[in-house]
């Protein structure tokens, strides 16, 4: 970025500023919170942060919420970024990332995959945005036990939340320039629940004649995506199918470390989130690597329209990449301090 540029983006940012609520989250959370925060600065990005926690409450009937402090941030600035918060395994408060999907009905989880210049993998060029249902399917966590031994897991789909994430997935195509949708679906086994999901898509395709649908079975998709990512430009689908496919493109490109990701809701609520674990055994250890927390902050200011400075970022996140200076999940040496510090000068210089 010249430093004219630098300049003016930074009387901008001091004359209008949007406050966003940050919630640093568990383990490498804050680290790499901290990161991302020291970047925007750098680059003169017009974001004011409210930080708040998130921790699991029990209320005296036994159901969890959110902490106050943290819905009446949500609520109020509507826009948010979120590190990764750690899940009890099998026991314990439920999943927060679940509960924060369900408090503010964030309908759509949208992942974008695509392929990082500077950081080989075996694949070259993937361009995939997978978008998940985020609310409901296997993730409703309405089960229980009928006898001992014997557990019953309850499958939600509902017309309401498909036509949502839908709706969303097709409104993105058109916005982003895509112009092929695939739902992924095993509706030849679950008739009825994923037989509605495919119904509802079917529906919301005919409203969107310019951009081509098709639908393919969860097993088939998994095949070939790892055969030719190519094959496939923008992925839509249940909750769980969604949770397994967008991992599955985040190994395409390089992993979870890479990738960034939006949840999008009703009442123009949008929160951001690196999606992959708190990493408790590297913690303040400054091994993190930002870059997924990061480029989920990049799609959270083109979601704000501050379009120029989300691309000041991104490029020279990649360029940093791409120079050798990478964290050890991505086979290099540097630290979270010191690969921030590089992007940092790109965008100052």
């Amino acid at each position: 970025m010249s430093k004219l540029l630098r300049n003016v983006t930074r009387m901008v940012s001091a004359r209008s500023k949007h406050t966003c609520t940050l919630i640093p989250g568990d383990g490498i959370g804050p680290e790499i919170s901290a990161a991302v925060a020291k970047i925007f600065d750098a680059a003169g990005a017009p974001i004011d942060w409210e930080e708040r926690d998130v921790y699991a409450i029990q209320e005296p009937d036994g159901s969890w919420v959110l902490p106050e402090p943290a819905r009446e941030s949500i609520n109020k600035n509507k826009v948010g970024l979120k590190g990764p918060l750690a899940t009890p395994i099998g026991a314990g408060h439920p999943s927060m990332n679940l509960m924060l999907r369900k408090t503010f009905g964030l309908y759509a989880n949208v992942r974008p995959c695509k392929s990082i210049v500077g950081h080989q993998t075996k694949y070259d060029d993937v361009d995939i945005v997978t978008i998940r249902e985020n609310t409901e399917g296997e993730y409703s966590g309405i089960e229980h036990e009928i006898v001992p031994g014997v557990v019953q897991s309850i499958k939600l789909i509902t017309d309401t939340a498909t036509r949502n994430v839908c709706k969303h997935a097709f409104e993105y195509a058109r916005q982003n320039g895509r112009d092929r949708i695939t739902c992924v679906h095993k509706a030849n086994i679950m008739r009825k629940a994923d037989g509605t999901f495919l119904r509802v898509a079917r529906e919301i395709a005919e409203e969107y004649p310019d951009i081509k649908f098709e639908d393919a079975y969860l097993d088939t998709v998994c095949l070939r995506i790892v055969q030719d990512p190519s094959q496939y430009d923008m992925l839509v689908m249940p909750n769980l199918y969604g949770d397994i496919l967008s991992d599955l493109g985040a190994g395409l490109i390089g992993g979870l470390g890479l990738t960034p990701s939006g949840n999008i809701g009703a009442d123009g609520v949008a929160l951001f989130e690196s999606v992959h674990g708190s990493a408790p055994d590297i913690a303040g250890q400054d091994k993190a690597n930002p870059t997924a927390l990061l480029l989920s902050a990049v799609m959270m200011l083109r979601h704000l329209n501050y379009m120029d400075i989300a691309a000041n970022i991104e490029t020279a996140c990649f360029d940093t990449i791409a120079s050798g200076t990478k964290t050890g999940d991505l086979g290099g040496t540097a630290k979270c301090t010191e690969f921030t510090e590089a992007i940092c000068a790109r965008l100052r210089n």
